[in-house]
């Protein structure tokens, strides 16, 4: 069974005298442990089908199944619980809390989810350690750089070990030494076995998923092999 599974899905906005359109039609399937680039020009509904994906947009028609689960079914809390459980989100713009240290926004993923305070300082010093961070566990967002955002923004996302993880144009923000190290670093989780969807204008970046899902004006225009 894919871990995720759309039919008919259709996402659309009132307008005076009719409806605009931002998904049509979208059939797509995506396999536990795949990774997969989104691609389109600006408005072809990238951005739109990721909050579908990630459960942050709820006025949709259609179906989507995530691992299992019949989403359009759920009610807004039980979709809030399938997100913290299931779902990790990296934005192009870090998002991290500007007044939080960085172990502190590591942190608190797992307080949402109730971890006690001693299994999350372990696992909060395991992904410092990981991701080569642990000289800056005490410092801010503003004291970091880009890249270093980046990189708290990642661990942030992977720390509850979803199922699914969402990036937003990951690389979009970074140069290009910056950019190859969140790369890197997608691809080492991936082979972890996390199912990875990356929206990117990047086409390089693009190609180094397994698959890649092309949309114009809100249709999916192409799926095929990203080799």
């Amino acid at each position: 069974m894919p871990l995720i599974e759309l039919r008919d899905l259709e996402r659309s906005y009132p307008l005076a005298g009719g409806r605009s359109w931002v998904l049509r039609n979208i059939h797509l399937d995506i396999g536990e442990g795949e990774f997969v680039s989104v691609m389109g020009p600006s408005g072809a509904g990238k951005s739109s089908l990721l909050n579908v994906l990630g459960l942050m947009d709820h006025d949709w028609q259609g179906g989507y199944s995530l691992d299992g689960t019949a989403v359009e079914k759920l009610n807004s809390k039980q979709r809030q619980t399938l997100q913290r459980e299931k779902v990790g989100f990296i934005f192009q713009h870090y998002h991290l809390i500007d007044d939080l240290k960085v172990w502190e926004n590591l942190d608190l993923p797992l307080q949402y989810r109730d971890v006690p305070a001693k299994e999350r300082a372990a696992q909060v010093a395991d992904l410092l350690d990981r991701f080569n961070i642990v000289g800056k566990k005490d410092l801010y967002p503003s004291q970091l750089s880009g890249g270093q955002q980046q990189l708290v923004a990642v661990a942030r996302a992977v720390i509850t070990k979803p199922r699914l993880l969402l990036a937003d144009e990951p690389t979009g923000a970074l140069h290009s030494s910056q950019a190859r190290t969140i790369m890197d670093l997608l691809h080492e989780l991936h082979r972890g076995g996390m199912t990875i969807v990356q929206v990117t204008h990047n086409e390089g970046y693009a190609k180094e998923a397994q698959r890649i899902v092309r949309l114009f004006d809100g249709w999916i225009e192409k799926v095929a092999s990203a080799a």
